[in-house]
Formats: C-alpha cells, structure tokens, sequence
C-alpha cells in the first residue's frame, strides 16, 4: 500500500512563482497540492479544509505578512509545518519566522531539486534552510555565543559600568548614578579592558556589543 502523498498549500502573492511553484510539486506522486493562496487572509479562511502538512509561506504578502499568518495558524494547526520561501536574508526575519513557528527557510532563487528536498526534509521532521539562510543563522548564534562568553567575564559591577560606557556616559556621570568615586570607576574600566584584552571605550563595547 502507497504512502498517503503530503499535502501542500502554497501561500505566495506573485501569480507567476504560485503557479510555478504548484506546477513544480504536482509533478510527483508523492505530494497532493491542497490549495494555493494570494494571501494571508484567504489561507486562514481555507485553513480547516486544506489541512495541510507543509505549507509554503512567502514573507512579504499584501496585507498580514507570511510570519504573522504563521503566527496566528500555528496554534490552530500546530501539525502543519512552515517552510518559508523569500527574497529576505535577514537575522531579524529569520528569527522571527522560526519564533511564530516556521520550520524551515529557503531563498526564492532556491532550485527545483532544493525545494522538493526541503518539502520531504520538513515532512520528515527537518529543517531545512538554504546555505546562506543557514550560514546567517549560524553566524547569528556565534555572535550570541561570544557576547555571553565576554558577558561571563565581567563581574555585575564591571557589567554596569560598560553598559554605561556604550550609552556614552562619562566617568563622572557613572560615578554619580554608582554613588561611587570617579576612581573607582576608573579602576572598574582598567579591569573591563584587562579581562576584554582591549585598550580603549570603542573596542569594548564592540568586543561585548558587536552590533554597536
């Protein structure tokens, strides 16, 4: 007995790529394409009937954007899976299409074979993302992981006075808001840029802060 095929929707506003898209997934047996959409609005309206396994959602549609109608369908079909197909490369896009409940991310120059794969990877229980998605994601973490590396080096008190340093306050205004004296603030930046292996207010922040 053949497996049941996957059951797609593809939610994208440009006619040409939608039709090229369906036209792409029905050519193999195993995938059943149970609706294509224009926008947000008429995929949640058809949501219950189409009752896909994977959806293909475009970020930029008129109207609600493809994060926020995965936002709001994933709570109502949390079985279906989202793959996200975009023109948008972007570490803010991609962390939020993975928070509202995307599974997987592929740029729109990604090839026939790519999409297929990522379709079947999804179903399988992947997560499938285009290299460059995928080398922003990882290049995302590095960073995230460096600033807790630095974060942990510094004592709460050394913490307070680089976070002041990177609003631009002086010496003296830290000294004030600390109650402490203006040497021992001195003291506390002398320690930040021992233990950061710097030499000036600039490469600190950017060492801790690297998108200041």
């Amino acid at each position: 007995m053949s497996a049941k095929p996957i059951r797609i929707a593809i939610v994208e506003d440009d006619s040409e790529i939608r039709q090229l898209l369906r036209n792409l997934l029905m050519r193999s047996e195993q995938f059943q394409v149970v609706g294509s959409y224009p926008d947000a609005d008429s995929y949640l309206l058809d949501l219950e009937r189409s009752a896909p396994d994977v959806a293909l959602m475009d970020i930029g549609l008129p109207g609600m954007n493809g994060i926020d109608c995965v936002r709001a369908a994933k709570p109502r079909r949390p079985s279906t899976q989202y793959l996200m197909s975009t023109v948008f490369e972007s570490p803010a896009y991609i962390h939020q299409a993975l928070c509202a409940g995307a599974t997987g991310y592929l740029i729109k120059n990604a090839e026939p074979e790519e999409i297929i794969a990522a379709v079947r990877d999804i179903h399988n229980g992947g997560s499938p993302m285009s290299p460059p998605i995928a080398r922003l994601v990882v290049a995302s973490f590095q960073q995230q992981a460096h600033r807790e590396i630095q974060d942990h080096l510094l004592t709460e008190r050394e913490k307070s006075v680089l976070d002041q340093l990177a609003n631009g306050l002086m010496y003296k205004e830290i000294a004030a808001k600390a109650g402490i004296s203006t040497e021992t603030v001195r003291v506390h930046v002398r320690n930040i840029y021992e233990k950061l292996q710097v030499s000036s207010r600039m490469e600190a922040v950017r060492k801790v802060y690297p998108g200041r």
